[in-house]
């Protein structure tokens, strides 16, 4: 059973390696200019004089409510510090992940050539993950203290599945996914096949933005529960297929194979051995199984109605 574990281990690799291939291309020629400001910096390591420049430095950090009184006690206050002392250890030097953003970008503007890298800005938002990554057009907020690694003490309360993500590698792949949210136009369909494949387009342009990172770092599973999914994958079809889910309106669907959750809900004894989102891994194999059997554009896949994607994609599940 171990001998057969590493060779799907092995051979997984490989097709994640030829994934890969297929959308490696030089960017090299591409330019982009974009800043880079440390906030948290900047904020954490501000006296009171320094406070009226700093405000006029980043004047929407600051709204009325936020009286100097509050911004000095927050600076001062001991738990801040060590938060900031410990995102400090880790992204102190940030040119490492400035490098990862100009690929990144250069990726983005590549298959959009209109698109302008914004300005990033780094800071701490006390571990709040609904403000992890903020991107609004000229404008990259990134909350680094999401991203201390997925055994930091600070996360110790934190559930397994959702800490799987807090690394310092998950960190591109959220900045990609905002900016891909942004390029995706909202889908009206109420299908599960529509909103699986919608979730799918998603995925797939996580492949063609960031082509040397892992399946598994893009989906954010972990290790076996990515094997899992793959060995699986034709008992899941065969399921969403003999239980008429594929057409279904039920709403109730998004929670058990579509929502972040520490495993998908078929009702079934080995649930627990799941991951989370499967309809979501799903739909990323359907619309790349549409892209390698037609020949059209990344704008012209996100274009491209859901079911006319599926009816077209020739997808068959591994078994």
């Amino acid at each position: 059973m171990r001998f057969f574990l590493i060779g799907l281990v092995v051979l997984f690799g490989f097709y994640a390696c030829s994934d890969a291939n297929k959308h490696k291309i030089d960017v090299s020629d591409i330019k982009v200019d974009f800043k880079i400001e440390r906030f948290d910096e900047d904020f954490y390591n501000a006296t009171k004089i320094q406070l009226s420049n700093l405000k006029q430095k980043y004047p929407y950090f600051f709204p009325p409510q936020i009286t100097d009184s509050i911004s000095l006690a927050k600076i001062n206050s001991e738990d801040e510090q060590e938060l900031f002392a410990e995102t400090q250890k880790i992204y102190k030097d940030f040119t490492p992940y400035k490098t990862q953003l100009k690929d990144l970008f250069k990726h983005v503007k590549y298959y959009n050539p209109k698109f302008r890298a914004p300005k990033v800005i780094t800071m701490l938002t006390n571990i709040d993950y609904d403000s992890r990554v903020i991107y609004a057009d000229s404008l990259l907020i990134l909350s680094l203290d999401v991203y201390l690694g997925k055994n930091h003490r600070f996360y110790s309360d934190y559930p397994k599945y959702v800490k799987e993500n807090n690394t310092k590698e998950h960190l591109i792949i959220d900045v990609a996914s905002e900016i891909i949210e942004s390029q995706i136009p909202p889908s009206n369909s109420r299908t599960f096949i529509n909103k699986m494949i919608y979730e799918g387009k998603k995925m797939y342009l996580l492949d063609a933005y960031l082509p040397l990172i892992s399946d598994k770092e893009k989906i954010g599973y972990e290790e076996e529960k990515l094997i899992w999914a793959k060995t699986n994958e034709e008992q899941i079809w065969s399921y969403f297929v003999q239980k008429k889910i594929l057409f279904s309106t039920d709403t109730k669907l998004n929670n058990r194979f579509l929502d972040v959750a520490p495993f998908s809900k078929f009702y079934m004894e080995q649930d627990n051995l799941s991951p989370g989102r499967i309809g979501v891994w799903v739909g990323w194999q359907i619309v790349r199984s549409y892209m390698q059997h037609n020949d059209v554009s990344l704008q012209e896949l996100i274009n491209t109605n859901e079911l006319d994607l599926y009816k077209k994609s020739k997808y068959k599940p591994r078994k």
